[in-house]
């Protein structure tokens, strides 16, 4: 069997800073030691107080590795905030935990068999917190010396750095004066290198440079001079998923594959090998299982093909937690004549633990508007708010959010920028919603393409001159 192989070093990857839906989603806002939700705008969320400390307690369990191979399903109508809760569960439980959100539409979409998708999904949504024993250098820079070429080429240079008991000087190749510079290392900073990868980490700056203010900033920790030896052999433990394994190992570029997206279909013969690999790391203490949550949304878009996935994957050993959302009611399965609630079939329904998220009552949607709009900072009048609400409690949730940024573009023609009641007013008269659209298209009907007045076949039920 190949030699299986992980990531080792850390990637920093920066998102866009961009307002969407739910951006201003900071977490579940319940607290830690009675997960009660707190009543206040706790976090970003608003109401829905039974479903929160609903999933306050799965994700509990998710932290204790009490559960694993088991299906929430969150029903409710549209604009209840089942999305919100996910994305809740997501911030809560941070980045060692895998998380992975999917929309159902995308099973079908990617270039790839469906059961390949879930499996990816899954596999994606299964942590590995691989334990290895790493060569370190730990101390204070006592001197960075760098030497350059006439030419501008090639640099080289020397470091020295001590600890209360020693003092040792290395040489530096291009690449380690390059991440130096990077972490903008200057002498005083205490450091750690790792031997294996190169990777350099400012941990601080040391007390005896406290008086050097050039050198600091309002976030400088400072830190004692290290004692003991330079050189140090130190646990590393990172969390790595098990699809970046696959990945990995599936193709010679299977690093790259992991930026491309390009993973394309995986065959099972690794997938099993990796397993074998994982369960000896395990038997050994090298590492361990950390089972994640793999959200879907809009669950009833899904066939009985990936359902029949699903429960099956659902008994294997290697499984997240899997959550899923739903805003229809009794409604047909697809890929068969039955009907069922949800879309979900019986047997999977009989699996799952269900939730459910009710409307919200006016005073929480002004809450929920109220937030939105400090999120877009948009300055809102009180009786704007009050009339958006009332658009919120009387069309949808979603509807009155959007308003607030369309309000704002019209508000900002004028020198003042804050949003009145006439400039939601105007904003509710150019667009529509639902209930005004399908009017709308009652009374205009005839001027529409419908079944009723268009037929391929050539009969003239529509006249055309």
């Amino acid at each position: 069997m190949q030699a299986i192989t992980t990531v080792s070093e850390s990637r920093d990857v920066r998102g866009l800073n961009l307002i969407a839906s739910h951006s201003h989603i900071r977490g579940l806002g319940v607290e830690p030691d009675t997960l009660q939700p707190r009543t206040n705008a706790s976090q970003g969320l608003i109401g829905q107080e039974k479903a929160r400390k609903a999933a306050a307690v799965i994700l509990q369990m998710v932290r204790e590795g009490k559960i694993a191979g088991r299906a929430i399903l969150m029903a409710g109508p549209p604009s209840t905030g089942k999305t919100a809760i996910a994305m809740g569960m997501a911030q809560s439980l941070g980045s060692d935990v895998p998380f992975t959100i999917l929309t159902s539409t995308e099973i079908f979409s990617l270039e790839m068999s469906k059961t390949e998708a879930l499996t990816q999904a899954f596999r994606k949504s299964i942590g590995v917190r691989i334990k290895e024993e790493t060569e370190i250098i730990e101390g204070e820079v006592v001197e960075i010396q760098v030497d350059r070429t006439v030419t501008g080429g090639t640099k080289q240079g020397k470091l020295t750095m001590k600890t209360t008991d020693m003092e040792a000087v290395w040489d530096m190749g291009a690449k380690m004066i390059e991440s130096m510079s990077k972490e903008k290392v200057i002498a005083g900073d205490i450091i750690s290198l790792d031997k294996s990868s190169g990777k350099v980490t400012k941990l601080g700056r040391s007390y005896a440079k406290a008086r050097d203010y050039d050198a600091m900033g309002p976030d400088t920790k400072f830190l004692q001079c290290p004692e003991g030896e330079l050189q140090k052999r130190r646990e590393v433990v990172h969390t790595v998923s098990l699809h970046e394994i696959d990945v990995i190992n599936s193709r010679t570029q299977g690093f790259l594959a992991l930026f491309s997206g390009d993973t394309g279909e995986i065959r099972s013969e690794v997938r099993d090998q990796i397993n074998i690999k994982v369960g000896e790391w395990r038997e050994e203490g090298k590492a361990e299982i950390v089972p994640g949550v793999l959200f879907i949304d809009e669950i009833h878009m899904l066939d009985i093909e990936c359902f029949s996935y699903i429960n099956r994957a659902l008994e294997s050993e290697l499984s997240p937690i899997v959550i899923m959302a739903s805003n229809r009611g009794t409604t047909r399965i697809r890929g068969t004549n039955y009907k069922s609630p949800h879309g979900l079939p019986i047997d999977l329904l009989d699996r799952v633990l269900i939730i459910p998220t009710p409307g919200y009552s006016t005073p929480e949607i002004e809450q929920i508007l109220s937030i939105r709009a400090q999120e877009q900072e948009v300055d809102l009048e009180p009786t704007a708010l009050s009339l958006l609400t009332k658009i919120g409690s009387e069309t949808s949730l979603r509807y009155a959010s959007q308003l607030i940024t369309t309000a704002n573009m019209i508000a900002s023609k004028r020198p003042k920028k804050t949003v009145t009641v006439d400039d939601v007013t105007r904003s509710f008269k150019l667009f529509l919603d639902t209930g005004r659209s399908t009017k709308y298209l009652a009374e205009y009907e005839n001027q529409f393409i419908t079944d009723s007045n268009y037929t391929v076949n050539g009969e003239d039920s529509m006249e055309l001159s």
